[in-house]
């Protein structure tokens, strides 16, 4: 078996006890089925993906956003902001109006 960078043999597998909400549990389950594997492939098959994923980007300094992340990213960005009085005072200042 190969060594880990450091040094030492890695373990073939090591558990991992999560604990979730009836909800949460019911959609990894349903996933799974969609899939045709068992809810422990998929959290192996996607979660550590996702989280390789993530791991990446934060080295990268990049950021990924889901389809949903990206429209609810985009709507914030389109919506006008609603500013406070003293932050409307902060831009008159800076505008060089009183």
């Amino acid at each position: 078996m190969a060594k880990s960078k450091t040094g030492t043999t890695p373990s073939r597998t090591s558990p991992l006890m999560v604990r979730l909400d009836a909800k949460s549990k019911q959609a990894l389950a349903e996933a799974a089925e969609l899939r045709g594997i068992s809810v422990s492939d998929y959290v192996r098959t996607v979660m550590v993906a996702q989280a390789r994923r993530e791991v990446t980007g934060a080295r990268h300094r990049t950021i990924r956003l889901s389809s949903q992340e990206q429209l609810a990213f985009w709507q914030a960005l389109q919506a006008p902001a609603n500013l406070t009085p003293a932050q409307k005072r902060l831009g008159s200042l800076m505008r060089g109006k009183r």
